[in-house]
């Protein structure tokens, strides 16, 4: 049960980083044709526009459960890995190229370990050590860091600094995504369903999005664009952050966060696929060696979660609730 459970988590985690890797072309289509915090305001209120009706009355009843400390861990969670990790990476991306953002963002799995060993004592053996510097390796050959002549520009160091700042966002949102899991496992009859966390996060980080917004002029910039920009919208919202943050959810309460650290090396990997299929981009070997090292690194850490650390002990399943949580 424990075996199934840990790869059940781990499917989870690579599905959520896929499609948050499919984000990059998303900006792609968008970029310079809506305002930083207007793109995350609307998609925003696409993916709760799914949401809602789905989870309407799991969802009050959560609200009613929830104590001060829950709401305060779900504000976190919203600033830092919807509302900041967007604004920070977004911004960045007007004065960066993004070959050295991706190089920069790649950091998250080497950032999430360091903090999860720091505060939540997780353990940092051989194994997951070399499937952790396996996998920013590999990174870091998709972006071109290890390529001769190869350098950050120094005119790039404020947009560096801003995705830089980004990546220490996601990586606090791991952190905490993963305390929050850790004390509904304690207290499983307080366990929130995916959806509904993802649902309540969403609009705690649509209402930081809406006054900076209004200085966007959102209504005029989104009668402007067209359909496929509006298509790159709704993927936006209820496919990469709606289903991706439910999966994401999922998978963390099974999982460590350096497990998650892995596995975040399928952002790049994915937008490296999706920019020859789709953009039609040329790549390398070098991008190809590189994914293969990132698969490699999230084997060598997911088989070592699995083998040694066991799921934290659960209190038995009540009519309708399955490992603690609603389904």
């Amino acid at each position: 049960m424990i075996f199934l459970e840990r790869w059940k988590g781990m499917l989870y985690l690579c599905g959520a980083f896929t499609l948050a890797g499919t984000s990059v072309i998303t900006a792609w289509f968008l970029n310079g044709k809506l305002g930083t915090f207007t793109i995350t305001a609307a998609s925003l209120v696409l993916a709760l526009l799914c949401l809602l009706p789905l989870c309407r009355k799991e969802l009050v009843r959560t609200v009613r459960q929830l104590t001060f400390r829950d709401w305060g861990v779900l504000f976190f969670q919203a600033l830092l890995g919807m509302f900041l990790f967007r604004m920070l990476l977004l911004q960045g991306l007007l004065h960066t190229s993004t070959a050295e953002a991706g190089i920069l963002t790649g950091a998250t799995p080497a950032f999430t370990v360091m903090l999860a060993f720091g505060l939540l004592r997780e353990s940092v053996n051989g194994n997951k050590l070399v499937g952790i510097v396996t996998t920013v390796v590999g990174i870091m050959i998709i972006q071109g860091v290890l390529t001769p002549g190869h350098a950050f520009e120094a005119q790039h160091l404020y947009g560096n600094l801003l995705v830089l700042c980004a990546a220490w966002s996601e990586s606090g949102f791991n952190l905490l995504s993963r305390i929050g899991s850790m004390q509904r496992t304690a207290s499983p009859n307080k366990a929130i369903h995916p959806m509904v966390q993802t649902t309540l996060v969403s609009v705690i980080a649509l209402l930081l999005c809406l006054i900076p917004a209004w200085f966007e002029d959102p209504v005029a910039s989104l009668a402007a664009i067209g359909l496929q920009e509006w298509l790159a919208l709704v993927w936006y919202g209820p496919i990469v952050t709606a289903v991706a943050f439910m999966l994401w959810y999922a998978g963390i309460k099974r999982c460590h966060v350096s497990t998650a650290a892995a596995f975040s090396g399928m952002m790049p990997f994915t937008a490296l696929l999706l920019s020859v299929i789709v953009l039609k981009e040329s790549v390398g070997w070098e991008q190809w060696c590189g994914g293969i090292l990132v698969i490699l690194g999230m084997f060598l850490i997911g088989r070592q979660q699995v083998a040694i650390n066991p799921l934290p002990p659960q209190l038995p399943s009540e009519p309708g609730i399955i490992g603690g949580v609603r389904e």
